[in-house]
């Protein structure tokens, strides 16, 4: 008996080091998207209803100060976007439709802003994190030129991606935190009225 046991203890262990394995081999594959869709409260709510969709972080891309703050963005000197890191599960939602509910949760014909508020840190863009992601946005937003239901251009950049800073704390689930100035704020900037007025019942929910 006491021979066999090193190699009962042996095999347990290969057996727990297997499933281990299949464990990891199993564990869902997760990716990133950036998108800039103007205030950076309304995308983190816009796509956190999305199936797939992991986590949101808000925060500032595109410009060249390094961890910058919201005083310093909103300054409008920065260069850098609001925009939203989003964390998805690529089994449940691909990259491509990620773009396409972006493009309804936006106003693509504005180079000013969104909505209410102007300035370059309400611009609109998509950062591609790669070569792949780069040429799906730009298929994407070619066919949107092609079959929009309005009559404006398509301003919308896609960019490559640049460095992506978290925003302050208090930013982050602003909508959930604080549903009641959110709902007000996002009410009397107009957002959903227009982007009723620009894609009908194609709109985001």
């Amino acid at each position: 008996m006491t021979m066999r046991r090193p190699v009962l203890l042996a095999a347990a262990a290969a057996a727990l080091l297997l499933a281990a394995g299949a464990a990891s081999a199993q564990a869902p594959k997760t990716a990133k998207a950036v998108f800039a869709g103007g205030c950076f409260w309304c995308v983190e709510s816009d796509f956190d209803k999305v199936p797939g969709v992991l986590a949101t972080t808000s925060g500032y891309t595109g410009g060249k100060l390094a961890n910058p703050t919201y005083e310093q963005v909103s300054s409008k000197g920065t260069g850098h976007y609001e925009a939203v890191e989003i964390v998805y599960d690529p089994a449940r939602v691909s990259y491509e439709q990620l773009v396409e509910h972006f493009w309804r949760t936006i106003d693509p014909t504005d180079a000013s802003g969104q909505f209410c508020d102007k300035g370059p840190p309400y611009r609109t863009a998509i950062f591609a994190l790669d070569a792949a992601q780069l040429a799906a946005a730009q298929a994407s937003k070619a066919a949107l030129e092609k079959n929009k239901p309005f009559a404006e251009p398509v301003v919308t950049p896609v960019l490559m991606a640049a460095p992506f800073y978290p925003a302050e704390a208090y930013h982050q689930d602003y909508y959930k935190k604080n549903p009641v100035r959110y709902t007000y704020y996002r009410t009397s900037c107009g957002r959903d009225a227009r982007l009723k007025q620009l894609w009908g019942a194609a709109a985001a929910k």
